[in-house]
């Protein structure tokens, strides 16, 4: 039961909200209610929102019932602005709406935009948003115009408040105002006129006192994200532009933004990066204050324990474990319109350089893939830390920001700081060019002493930061409760008075995300703090910071891979502890839907994670850690007779058609469905691209092992993956050929011999015994099938081929023997066969799937290459990422599968008339969503392809469907 008023709001929202979008149960709000903070909050309602209307209603009926409200994006903030124990309203998946006017001047966009997608939509026209935090992949523009993120290139001058054009915006008192509207301004004078008159005063006020006027602009002269955006006050005199630019850097604190315009800025494509060294910091800082007047985009400092904390990364030189205790390292970026302009650059920058001691010379790449390598190395470093942390610690970055010609001075003061308070293993790196640094330790908050360590560290640097330098306490990250009981120390106690009366005149009952930017609570920053217990070695490196969330298909439906470990974090507290039995039940029975039956283990997760760290891989391990005795004897017994598996399966599949023609479709599925819902789901969903039956046995003449290519005639040994050697074309689907009929020709026509393994009937890779946490049985199937293919290539002589790309995926990775060459179809496609076949490009559009394997295995790229030699237009539908079939998910979690590809039919081309991929099972669920047929992309490939030379006879002339 909620406590009131809690209950009466719930039973008012259901009036204009579905349940879905209301969540109250254990499992949900904890995991929802989690940002990337230290701080913990559970919220007793999280309110999933659709539309503006929803918001204003919300906001209203909070009013009246005085129920304090926090507004959320994608949660990656660190400073513990976006959780709260009252209402959490969280975007929903309508807020992605991106409008580019000819020119792209401009852009405008809605609160749950990622701004790495912005970027996309504006890349093709050389613009971008002005805004570039190391989270873009993962911040939505919401939280990004709500905290003044700024980044690593746009510094003070390209940030949200610089380049903000207007705004749609919904005040405490639900209010809705679009700045950028002539009538809506006009009727907000008219009802909000007090409110205007109110700004009007205050801005005359502050611009009538020269010295604090002076003061605010003196402030906002380097990065400054502490208190509200004062500077508002003395840039604009027209109130309503004072009103939008006080929103910015707010954090919901003021109101809602459902639509941001921005000015757009120029995306250089002309690019260059050098990662210098020099023998300590403070000539690193002489040489970024030399740098500040050049024509140079960015300068990112990483002191010596930085770069210690990537030592052996891929992407970094190996040098760096030789360097000097007191070494530090800059990442340079210069950008140009033109390759003459970059050129012209670098030399002014170089010069610069030349004046400092660098301990390597100084070279600037412009391999983009090099470049890339430092960048993501550079904005991994926070997780980085926070993954070799000692487990029950949390990791904590600090975001400040000194004057440039001190910058030195205050770094090696921070250093020294460290030793003092004992964080040894701290690490300092930043935004030099902007005097911007982040500090970055581990800290417990288990015991009072750790936390009074805390404490006294925290007041030790805002002294120093404040008192010292006159610095800024928080430079891009937000006040959030983490620096609100310092503001008034920064700014003094005249402008923090003026941001009292901006709060007051916006929400005068207090409502809005209550405790953050202003709070007179002096202890508020050491309270709430969250417990990073224990939980799984494969996740307890795991930060929270939520980048891995847009990767996962079942986000927005159940739980994000953040959200999974930390439900799994609670559930290994209490249990560690013994405490309240009723909420561990509950979240046990929660999670074994919303944690464990709705992953996909696809593992993409892994790929946006900056550690590395697979979500998936703790769901396979609790599915393997509940599996009976019974449960992994039938694994055993399945893997010890796949050839009989395989035949249950195609008789199933037999039976299911066989009943589609003669009942007809809708008939036969409703009838399915029926006795799904009466045998509580045990029964598998039956999809209407449900593939026909097939039986592919090797012809007599393919010898299991391959003989000694010659010039003319090389072999390849193809392994069909157990569903393409059961699972046909769809009934529906005018293709009829089975897929190893089809790749075997293939083959043929390019001019290979084709083997195959002895006993492939009873093949398999173990993909879906691994899924469903029979590790010991999927790897004893892995090592069979590399023994087999081990012979049938002649001891690594011929390359072995697979056709589905998870099973290449993990195949790939269970190789002990590097001389076996195991190849994805994709791959040997694009490195063996195009040069050998003719190619004419089909006029209709490719519609084209990237599995999460392919990606995982880096393959994306060569896929779209072979789709572009047969096709002129090649659509990947932007919005889709992993399908969530997975494997039998679509089969068993059919919602999940639907979630994920709820946004693929509208990138589906006019015209299109097939999808291809590399998976049959994702293409099953991919047929069922997006109203074409989706097939392996071979089909295209021989589609479009004629032999350069003879083709090797087959004997094959046709193989029946069952």
């Amino acid at each position: 039961m909620l406590p009131a008023p809690y209950d009466r709001l719930h039973a008012a929202l259901r009036e204009f909200m579905p349940d879905e979008r209301l969540v109250t149960d254990p499992l949900r709000t904890l995991a929802y209610g989690t940002d990337g903070s230290f701080y913990r909050l559970i919220p007793k309602i999280v309110a999933i929102v659709e539309a503006e209307g929803e918001v204003v209603r919300l906001l209203n009926l909070c009013r009246e019932l005085k129920t304090p409200v926090t507004f959320r994006a994608a949660g990656t903030s660190l400073s513990g602005q976006a959780v709260t124990d009252s209402v959490l309203v969280l975007l929903g998946d309508s807020w992605r709406g991106c409008t580019i006017p000819p020119g792209a001047a401009t852009v405008t966009l809605q609160p749950g935009v990622i701004g790495a997608e912005a970027n996309r939509k504006l890349a093709p026209f050389g613009r971008k948003i002005g805004p570039d935090p190391a989270s873009i992949a993962t911040a939505k523009i919401g939280g990004i115009a709500a905290n003044n993120a700024s980044g690593m290139c746009c510094g003070t001058a390209q940030n949200s408040y610089r380049t903000l054009a207007s705004m749609r915006l919904v005040l405490a008192d639900g209010t809705l105002l679009d700045t950028g509207d002539a009538a809506s301004r006009a009727a907000f004078a008219v009802s909000h006129g007090a409110l205007l008159s109110g700004l009007s005063d205050l801005a005359a006020r502050t611009r009538a006192d020269d010295k604090l006027a002076e003061r605010i602009r003196n402030k906002f002269r380097i990065k400054n994200t502490t208190g509200y955006s004062l500077n508002a006050l003395v840039d604009f005199e027209e109130p309503v532009e004072i009103l939008q630019h006080l929103m910015i850097g707010s954090e919901g604190t003021l109101g809602f933004l459902s639509e941001i315009t921005y000015n757009t800025v120029p995306e250089h494509a002309h690019k260059a990066n050098a990662l210098l060294m020099y023998p300590d910091i403070g000539e690193a800082c002489r040489a970024v204050a030399l740098m500040k007047p050049t024509p140079v985009s960015a300068v990112e400092l990483m002191d010596r324990a930085s770069l210690r904390s990537v030592e052996g990364k891929p992407g970094m030189p190996d040098f760096i474990g030789g360097l000097g205790p007191d070494a530090s390292a800059l990442l340079v970026e210069i950008r140009g319109e033109d390759a003459a302009a970059l050129d012209a650059n670098i030399a002014a920058v170089s010069a610069v350089i030349a004046q400092t001691q660098t301990l390597f010379p100084p070279t600037f790449t412009t391999d983009a893939k090099l470049g890339e390598s430092y960048w993501k190395i550079r904005k991994g470093l926070f997780p980085a830390v926070g993954a070799m942390r000692k487990v029950g610690t949390t990791v904590i970055i600090e975001d400040v920001a000194y004057p440039l010609d001190r910058l030195a001075e205050a770094t090696v003061e921070l250093q020294a700081m460290f030793l003092k308070f004992g964080y040894t293993e701290a690490i300092i790196f930043g935004h030099a060019l902007e005097g911007n640094l982040h500090f970055v330790f581990t800290q417990a908050f288990d015991t009072d002493e750790e936390v009074d360590r805390y404490r006294r560290f925290m007041d030790a640097v805002c002294d120093q930061v404040v008192r010292k330098y006159d610095g800024s306490l928080k430079a891009e990250h937000g006040t959030g409760r983490n620096m609100a009981p310092f503001v008034e120390m920064e700014w003094g106690p005249q402008a923090y008075g003026l941001m009292k009366e901006i709060k007051a005149l916006l929400d005068p009952q207090g409502l809005l995300n209550p405790g953050v930017i202003l709070n007179d609570d002096p202890e508020a920053h050491l309270k709430n703090l969250k417990a990073m217990p224990a939980a799984h070695p494969l996740v307890d490196t795991c930060i929270e910071c939520g980048f891995c969330e847009p990767t996962c298909p079942s986000h927005k439906m159940t739980l994000s891979p953040r959200q999974r470990i930390v439900g799994w974090r609670e559930i290994s507290r209490l249990e560690a502890t013994g405490a309240d039995a009723a909420r561990l039940g509950a979240l046990h029975e929660a999670y074994d839907y919303q944690g464990i039956d709705t992953c996909a283990a696809c593992g993409l997760c892994s790929t946006a994670c900056p550690v590395g760290i697979e979500t998936g891989l703790l769901i396979k391990a609790i599915r393997g850690d509940r599996r009976g005795t019974m449960a992994q004897g039938f694994g055993t017994y399945v893997a010890e007779h796949t050839a009989g598996a395989l035949s249950v399966a195609r008789t199933g599949l037999k039976l299911a058609d066989l009943a589609k023609r003669t009942l007809g479709d809708d008939t036969a599925n409703g009838l399915f469905e029926k006795l799904r819902n009466v045998t509580g789901q045990r029964l598998p969903h039956l999809p209407r691209a449900l593939p026909t039956p097939t039986n592919f046995t090797p012809l007599p003449q393919a010898k299991a092992s391959a003989d000694a290519p010659t010039a003319n005639t090389p072999t390849v040994v193809y392994v069909p993956s157990c569903t393409s050697r059961s699972m046909g074309p769809a009934a529906n689907d005018p293709e009829k050929t089975p897929l190893p009929v089809k790749v075997e020709a293939l083959f043929q026509k390019a001019g290979y011999r084709v083997a195959y393994p002895e006993q492939l009937a009873s093949l398999c890779c173990g993909m879906p015994l691994e899924s469903k946490g029979l590790a010991a049985q999927a790897d004893a199937k892995a090592e069979e099938m590399v023994r087999a293919i081990w012979a049938a290539s002649a001891d690594g002589t011929a390359p072995v081929v697979l056709d589905t790309s998870p099973c290449s995926f993990r195949l790939k990775k269970h190789l002990k023997d590097a001389g076996l060459q195991v190849l994805d179809l994709v791959e040997f496609i694009h490195d063996h066969l195009l040069d050998r076949l003719n190619f004419t490009k089909q006029t209709e559009p490719v519609v084209l799937h990237l599995t999460c394997s392919t990606r995982r295995m880096g393959l994306d790229a060569k896929m779209k290459a072979v789709a572009a030699a047969c096709a002129t237009q090649v659509v990947v539908p932007e919005d889709v990422g992993c399908c969530g079939f997975a494997g039998d998910k679509g089969f068993t979690t059919p919602e999940l599968n639907a979630h994920a590809l709820r946004h693929l039919s509208k990138d589906i081309p006019a015209g299109a008339k097939a999808g291809y991929s590399n998976s049959r099972t994702c293409e099953i669920g991919l047929s069922d969503h997006s109203g074409l047929p989706y097939r392996s992309i071979v089909y295209l490939v021989d589609a479009c392809s004629t032999p350069k030379a003879p083709a090797t006879a087959s004997a094959r002339a046709s193989e029946p469907a069952f």
